[in-house]
């Protein structure tokens, strides 16, 4: 990939994985009349869950000249946002399946929630033009309401997509691989609109016992790449060739092997005869023309947060045009304020061309960011090419990083 004009010595870096939302009364600007009197009701007896969100530091989040400061200094010029705060009528973060599952009332009032938080996001955006791609917040319960959310604010500029929820078990949900979702796919391709699926957001709802939490570690990249095969297997990325789905911290190094497994079966699907397998997979086999590997290759992406030095060693295996680095700003596990070390640390050494795609050109590509734009930005604060390609020292990495998987046993190993 050609290096952008203005910035021809240093990386214009945009990471693919960063995280904000309103600080919790402004939402009520944001909400229609209706709910004001439910609103203010609610914020009475609310309990914050997520310490991190308050204090000195939840600002982050909502500040906007704070933001830009962090992320500059951090090389960053650019960002994708998910959602990080609680949208009113929500007892946790909207980015996970929400304990209890909701029933009619409660959908009305966390889509006014949701609906509120797309808003105040698109004025977000609006106030750093060009440096963030908000994602649109949608729920699955009711698919035309979906549908009407994704056209909204497409039209109200938020350039980066929409954030697919999880359908795990005891949500009431219908799984991704059902026809009853197809109207959300094809207003999202039509609209050329990205579907991004977050790690997190398909976990089963859980109980709050220390052993839920480490289940929850141990499994929640598994949920998140679920719905790799379940699109696939649905015929999703079949019947909408031109639609592009973003996969967002959950790992990259399960792609090939996992890629390798599904085009395994599906092999035994098609051309097994007197296989289980063909007997169960033929029917679908038939819908579908193309290996998931190549599927990946033509519509998908990784949201490649804390990208460690052996995945980008698998780079080709996963497609050197499919990978788009994050930083996870403002989350604890986030490589602010490290993420020039974390480059280094994973990029070092690596093809010029090939670091500046995954840390900005293949995002910019997908969510429509102009890097020629950017390149005055990346000129004064991007790291160089010189800075990335030295290998760091371990024992220079500072402490308080680790908490940042990309660090994680990086000094124990030197």
């Amino acid at each position: 990939m050609a290096m952008t004009n203005g910035a021809a010595d240093r990386y214009t870096v945009i990471s693919a994985d960063c995280h904000s939302g309103a600080e919790l009364p402004t939402y009520r600007d944001y909400l229609e009349r209706a709910h004001l009197d439910e609103f203010d009701a609610w914020l009475v007896h609310f309990e914050n869950p997520y310490p991190d969100l308050e204090g000195p530091d939840g600002g982050r989040n909502w500040d906007d000249e704070r933001r830009l400061h962090d992320l500059e200094a951090d090389g960053i010029v650019a960002e994708v946002i998910f959602p990080n705060t609680i949208p009113p009528f929500y007892p946790e973060s909207s980015l996970k399946a929400q304990p209890p599952p909701a029933d009619a009332g409660d959908l009305v009032l966390r889509w006014a929630g949701l609906r509120a938080h797309n808003r105040w996001l698109a004025d977000f955006c609006a106030a750093a033009p060009g440096r963030r791609a908000g994602i649109a917040q949608i729920l699955l319960h009711d698919v035309d309401a979906a549908v009407a959310e994704i056209e909204a604010t497409h039209a109200a500029g938020l350039t980066g997509g929409v954030l697919l929820p999880g359908a795990p078990p005891g949500t009431g949900l219908a799984p991704l691989y059902s026809p009853v979702y197809e109207p959300i796919w094809a207003t999202c391709e039509d609209l050329g609109v990205v579907v991004n699926h977050h790690s997190g957001s398909a976990v089963p709802p859980m109980g709050g016992a220390p052993e839920d939490n480490v289940i929850f570690l141990l499994e929640v990249t598994w949920w998140a790449h679920r719905a790799l095969w379940h699109l696939i297997v649905g015929g999703a990325l079949e019947r909408h060739p031109d639609l592009h789905f973003a996969f967002t911290e959950q790992g990259t190094a399960w792609i090939p092997e996992q890629l390798r497994m599904l085009d395994h079966f599906f092999d035994r699907m098609r051309n097994a005869d007197g296989a289980q397998e063909k007997e169960w997979g033929a029917a679908v086999m038939e819908r579908l023309t193309l290996q998931p590997s190549e599927y990946w290759a033509r519509q998908c992406h990784v949201g490649a947060s804390f990208i460690r030095r052996a995945e980008v060693e698998l780079r080709d295996a996963v497609g050197v045009d499919r990978i788009m680095w994050g930083s996870d700003y403002p989350h604890r596990e986030s490589s602010y304020p490290y993420s020039r070390e974390a480059l280094r640390l994973s990029f070092a050494g690596v093809d010029a061309d090939d670091v500046q795609a995954m840390v900005g050109g293949n995002a910019a590509r997908l969510y429509g960011f102009d890097l020629d734009a950017l390149a005055p930005v990346a000129a004064r604060v991007g790291p160089t090419h010189a800075e990335v390609a030295a290998p760091i020292d371990p024992a220079d990495i500072p402490l308080d990083a680790e908490r940042c998987p990309a660090f994680a046993g990086v000094r124990d190993a030197s």
